[in-house]
């Protein structure tokens, strides 16, 4: 059970309950028709990243799909959510690569997926063996992974949201969603 595709998304629900802002949230993203099962963070060798709406073609209703997601809520109004995912591809295409996550409070847009960006490619550079001081700052270490050679691409899929000023339950979420290949009977 490898992943030979994945894809982005990410939402935003508000609602007076907190499952029911989650499941908005979904919604928002696309992807509340699939019974989701998280897992940690390895991108897969050989996968192809596809856009969302081919993605979103693929799946099917009730179906388990496996995703790296992150998740944020707050019922305090103006608090600032934010949910991330990152991901680091490695130039050969035979060697795994990362993918982040962050769930948290205070973030930007532009800071979380920088954070998220970062966490998948230093992870990545670290097994690859790429030198860097990690006391620099990212976009240099950015440069230093890129001159490498060894790390091709890198992304990140962000959804901030502030909190309700009525103090409804507001969620985001953002994820990286597996498409399996078909089942095949023998």
């Amino acid at each position: 059970m490898v992943p030979k595709e994945v894809f982005f998304t990410s939402g935003v629900g508000r609602h007076h309950h907190k499952l029911q802002s989650f499941e908005l949230a979904l919604r928002d993203a696309g992807i509340e028709i699939c019974n989701l099962v998280t897992v940690s963070s390895i991108f897969p060798p050989k996968c192809k990243i596809i856009s969302k709406a081919a993605g979103l073609k693929k799946l099917r209703p009730g179906a388990i799909t496996y995703c790296v997601m992150a998740r944020t809520e707050t019922n305090e109004p103006n608090r600032l959510c934010a949910s991330g995912i990152g991901m680091a591809v490695p130039a050969n295409g035979h060697e795994y690569g990362y993918i982040s996550e962050y769930h948290g409070h205070g973030l930007g847009k532009k800071a979380c997926a920088d954070l998220v960006e970062d966490m998948a490619a230093t992870m990545l550079a670290t097994t690859l063996g790429v030198e860097f001081d990690p006391d620099k700052a990212y976009d240099e270490r950015k440069e230093i992974y890129r001159m490498s050679g060894k790390i091709v691409k890198t992304r990140a899929e962000v959804k901030t949201a502030e909190g309700d000023m009525k103090g409804l339950w507001t969620t985001v979420v953002s994820a990286a969603m597996f498409i399996m290949p078909p089942y095949e009977e023998k």
